[in-house]
C-alpha cells in the first residue's frame, strides 16, 4: 500500500502555488497601464447660477525632434528643453522623454555611446542602473541612467561636478534598449 502524504504537506503544497501565482499576477499587473486619479467636482445646477465648467485638458503633441540633430538613427538630447529622443533609422521619434541633468553639460555636438554600465552607485550615493557614457568634460564622465529606485536627484551640493543626466526608470529602461555601443548621441542647445 502506498504511503498516505499528511494533509498539511497538501496544504503548505498549494499556499505555496497560490503565493507564486499571486506574485506572478502582481508582477504582470504592475507592467501595465496604471489608472489615473481623477478628481471629482460638484456639479451645480443651472438654476444655481453655475459657471461653465473647464474644458477637459488637451492631450498636447510631444515636443518633434530638433531640427539641428541630423537624421538617421539616433539619440537627441536638448540642452534647453532638458529632453531625450530615441530616434529610429526611418527618423521617427520612437520615445521622447524629460531628463535631469547633472551640473556638468556636453557641448553641442555629436557623440557616440562609449561604455555601457548596468549597475553602480551614482557620484551623489545614488545606486543608478543603465548607465550609458558618451561624452566628458572637465574631468566629468557624461552619461544617462536612471536611479534603481525611480526617484528624481536632489539638486546638487553648491561646487559638485556631476555629469549624470537622470531620466525616470521606465525611460532609462527604453534608453538602455535602444543605446547599444557606438549608438550616435547628438547634443543641441
Amino acid at each position: 500500500m502506498p504511503a498516505r502524504i499528511p494533509s498539511w504537506a497538501w496544504v503548505s503544497g498549494l499556499t505555496a502555488g497560490a503565493v507564486a501565482v499571486v506574485v506572478v499576477l502582481a508582477v504582470q499587473a504592475d507592467q501595465g497601464p496604471h489608472p489615473l486619479a481623477t478628481a471629482a467636482h460638484p456639479r451645480t445646477s443651472a438654476s444655481a447660477g453655475a459657471h461653465p465648467s473647464a474644458a477637459p485638458p488637451k492631450h498636447t503633441a510631444p515636443p518633434a525632434v530638433p531640427a539641428s540633430s541630423g537624421t538617421g538613427r539616433r539619440i537627441v538630447y536638448s540642452l534647453g528643453q532638458k529632453r531625450v529622443w530615441l530616434v529610429d533609422a526611418s527618423d521617427k521619434p520612437t520615445r521622447t522623454f524629460p531628463v535631469w541633468p547633472g551640473t556638468v553639460s556636453p557641448n553641442p555636438g555629436a557623440y557616440a555611446i562609449s561604455q555601457r554600465v548596468a549597475a553602480t552607485t551614482g557620484s551623489d550615493g545614488v545606486h543608478i542602473e543603465h548607465i550609458t557614457y558618451f561624452a566628458g568634460k572637465s574631468g566629468v564622465f557624461i552619461a544617462f541612467s536612471n536611479a534603481v529606485d525611480g526617484s528624481s536627484p536632489p539638486p546638487a551640493a553648491s561646487g559638485t561636478k556631476t555629469g549624470g543626466i537622470r531620466t525616470a526608470k521606465a525611460d532609462g529602461a527604453a534608453l538602455w534598449a535602444f543605446a547599444s555601443k557606438g549608438t550616435r548621441v547628438v547634443v543641441v542647445r
